[in-house]
């Protein structure tokens, strides 16, 4: 059983890390950190985890442990691992945008591989440090790759996605409360929302030549998880033309699947599945796409990327049934 250490384990991502690892067969959860929390039950905070965890959070890190998730707030990974120095056996998963782009990827000597499985599987593998994508980045990501791949992403690209409230974070706000989300939506950060830079990072990966503009839309929806993305650009070829590019993309892929009927959210809450459906109309292709954003958009993919770091089967944990009804 390798051993686990949570850091920031009061937050949203966080608890269903804590949902997921206790139920995983090579995992064990060593501590949890919380300094506002030390002390307290676990399940005081995290209510559902009432009769499956009797540990409390602490303050206190042990530096031995084989893998460390970073739950922190964007900006803050970087101070914690400034001021705690782990071993040398000791592997990184951060949560935070800290280290996503490039050009961020190299801290203390450490690289951090930018952990999107389906874009980049063989490097997560090998890698002792991920940087474990947003979770627009991974729903627009999803949507997109197939086409960067064979060259076809040719005109802008109009993106207009909806997230669930815990993406804000568990931190009470404005826009967070009860009374404001309730019966409402809005938009946000219009076309300048921080996951663009590593949205376009990848495709840019796959598709050197790309210079097209990414039209992002991000709004804030009246429920509480999910992220519901579509997305349509310039197409030349047919229908199924573009549904063999995704079926042969993503064949290999354990949580990413081409639906033959339109989407819903309900479909993919509490699972660590991206649903991808394409639609097709004149000269446009309108591709939709949906994750939990609390599993594919953050714990469960990093979950996923400890299974692919370790080499345990890439679904342990995580084969989880949706939250249908």
């Amino acid at each position: 059983m390798i051993q686990v250490g949570i850091i920031g384990g009061a937050g949203y991502t966080a608890g269903e890390l804590i949902r997921l690892l206790i139920h995983h067969s090579k995992a064990e959860i060593n501590f949890v950190y919380s300094t506002s929390n030390a002390g307290n039950p676990i399940s005081d905070v995290h209510q559902d985890l009432i009769g499956s965890v009797d540990a409390k959070f602490t303050d206190t890190v042990n530096t031995n442990i084989d893998v460390l998730f970073l739950c922190l707030g964007h900006g803050n990974s970087k101070s914690f691992l400034k001021q705690h120095t782990f071993s040398e056996h000791t592997k990184i998963i951060d949560l935070s945008n800290d280290f996503r782009l490039k050009k961020d990827a190299i801290f203390n000597k450490k690289e951090f591989v930018y952990g999107l499985p389906e874009l980049q599987k063989e490097q997560i593998k090998n890698a002792d440090f991920i940087a474990n994508p947003g979770c627009f980045a991974t729903t627009i990501q999803l949507a997109l790759l197939p086409l960067a791949k064979h060259q076809l992403l040719k005109n802008d690209v109009h993106i207009n996605a909806v997230t669930g409230s815990t993406g804000a974070g568990a931190s009470l706000g404005k826009t967070t409360h009860f009374a404001w989300r309730d019966n409402n939506f809005s938009y946000y950060k219009p076309f300048v929302h921080q996951h663009l830079e590593e949205i376009h990072q990848s495709v840019v990966q796959l598709q050197n030549a790309f210079n097209s503009e990414l039209l992002f839309m991000p709004n804030r929806g009246n429920f509480s998880r999910g992220i519901f993305a579509t997305l349509y650009t310039t197409f030349k070829g047919d229908l199924s033309e573009a549904k063999g590019i995704y079926k042969t993309f993503y064949q290999d892929a354990s949580f990413t699947h081409v639906s033959e009927n339109q989407l819903h959210l309900k479909q993919v809450v509490n699972t660590n599945n991206c649903l991808l459906h394409l639609h097709k109309h004149e000269g446009r292709l309108l591709i939709t796409s949906c994750i939990d954003n609390l599993l594919k958009g953050a714990s469960g993919q990093a979950i996923q990327n400890m299974n692919l770091m370790f080499g345990f089967e890439e679904t342990e944990g995580l084969q989880l049934k949706a939250t249908y009804f």
